[in-house]
């Protein structure tokens, strides 16, 4: 098994498959890759759901499901990345509201997932998107979330400097995806 390592804010973060140390907390990434990115509009992630996932272990035995909660995750962190490069990474995303959850079928070990997400407004305090999970193009689910932009909550409380919520793992999921933008871009102008 293979360990990723990414420096973070001067530090060192070991990372296994799916689980990330930061700051002496845990973070689960439910995304393994963005395929599509289109900046303060919508993007495309995938999932590649294994039986080497422990918590397929006991959900449940003998009939492994991907939880619906877990699905929820992955919609929020491909929609959240969404909204947050929107802002450039300055302000902490967090989810707000889950709109809505519809779920059609079951995700199995062996399955890819595909998540869908786009923005359907942005504004200085919030966001609002809309998703759809498929699974070799049968409709898994369809998610709408809300996410809050907390650096500019109308409350008017304070959150530590730091960006808790955009590490530098998840950015680092977008450099394929918009290494690869650049360079078509690139190509189509010459």
């Amino acid at each position: 098994m293979e360990r990723a390592s990414a420096s973070v804010s001067g530090r060192i973060v070991q990372s296994q498959p799916a689980v990330v140390y930061y700051g002496g907390k845990m973070r689960w990434i439910w995304i393994d890759k963005f395929i599509e990115f289109h900046s303060g509009e919508s993007a495309v992630a995938v999932k590649n759901v294994t039986l080497a996932e422990e918590y397929l272990h006991d959900h449940f035995p003998g009939f492994a499901v991907m939880p619906e909660t877990l699905m929820i995750e992955a919609m929020a962190q491909t929609a959240g990345i969404l909204v947050g490069e929107a802002k450039k990474f300055q302000e902490k995303v967090i989810l707000a509201k889950i709109k809505k959850a519809a779920f059609f079928d079951y995700v199995r070990p062996g399955d890819t997932i595909r998540m869908d997400a786009k923005i359907e407004s942005i504004t200085p305090e919030a966001a609002s998107t809309s998703g759809k999970i498929t699974c070799s193009g049968k409709p898994i689910a369809e998610i709408d979330l809300m996410f809050s932009h907390i650096d500019q909550n109308l409350a008017g409380k304070q959150f530590p400097e730091e960006n808790f919520v955009f590490t530098g793992v998840f950015e680092s999921l977008l450099q394929d995806v918009l290494l690869t933008s650049t360079n078509s871009s690139e190509a189509e102008s010459e």
